[in-house]
């Protein structure tokens, strides 16, 4: 079923208000267009959760802090329609930009705290750009549940703080990683990486298993932290950002796994920029 490519909010309230008067539960999957397996997996949950549900494609300009990524962001709506097809979707809604901010838009979400660190440490006011354009998809699409993946974990425990603390009532549902045959996490950066590239990063997601296994045995973190990324230079990534072992309940940095823990990682491979994060159970 081809689902209607909705670009005006108008259009997109016709059909959320015949929806919820109809009481249907609305699912929304959040995008930002260049779909590969692991945004399709967030779909088909959402399909198995909801009577109705909207994927949203729209290249957040606000999340970017470098205007030379956000430039070369693929823009692949028309393939991006053919991969929902098999899913029976029942709107794709790609805004116009003023239909996110209009003219004379001035508010800014912005969530402390969980922000600091990491993903927020090297990629200044991104967060404020996710926090703010995903109220503003969670409003406009009237959505009961959302569906994110764990890939970007950080960004999902802002997005259910900033949901909880303003009291949007969309409850905000993680999905597993999807994965490489590699054990690369799939991302939308992966098609900037050459097959050397490709080989190259399959390493990051390697070395943090061996880190978590470590972990699990008991060893302190800072000593198998410093090997992991000394390997990971060796193999030809050329900086690793961070390596840290955070609580998974708080993002309060660790030194074992005392508790239930999330390792996360942000290094580079042919100036691509790739995340990982993997589970770390408490030793």
């Amino acid at each position: 079923m081809t689902a209607p490519i909705l670009r005006q909010l108008a259009y997109l309230h016709a059909k959320t208000d015949a929806w919820t008067r109809a009481g249907a539960v609305i699912g929304v999957v959040p995008t930002m267009g260049a779909l590969h397996q692991g945004h399709l997996s967030l779909v088909e949950a959402a399909k198995a959760d909801c009577d109705r549900v909207i994927v949203t494609i729209f290249v957040n300009p606000k999340q970017f802090n470098n205007p030379e990524d956000l430039a070369k962001y693929p823009r692949t709506e028309a393939d991006d329609a053919v991969k929902l097809e098999p899913y029976g979707v029942d709107a794709i809604y790609v805004p116009e930009p003023d239909q996110i901010y209009p003219a004379g838009f001035a508010t800014n979400v912005s969530v402390a705290g969980l922000t600091d660190v990491m993903e927020g440490e090297f990629r200044p006011g991104h967060f404020d750009g996710v926090a703010t354009v995903v109220a503003k998809l969670f409003l406009q699409t009237r959505a009961n549940r959302a569906y994110f993946g764990e890939k970007d974990y950080q960004q999902l425990m802002v997005v259910r703080r900033m949901a909880r603390d303003l009291d949007i009532p969309t409850e905000v549902i993680g999905c597993p990683t999807v994965r490489e045959a590699s054990g690369l996490a799939m991302s939308s950066r992966n098609l900037r990486l050459s097959p050397e590239g490709l080989e190259v990063a399959a390493h990051l997601n390697a070395a943090m298993r061996s880190v978590a296994e470590a972990l699990g045995r008991g060893e302190a973190f800072d000593d198998v932290a410093k090997h992991a990324c000394a390997e990971l230079l060796e193999t030809g990534f050329s900086e690793i950002e961070y390596l840290d072992l955070r609580s998974a309940a708080s993002l309060k940095p660790l030194g074992r796994a005392s508790e239930p823990a999330r390792l996360f990682a942000a290094a580079l491979v042919e100036g691509i920029r790739l995340i990982d994060n993997i589970e770390v159970p408490a030793a």
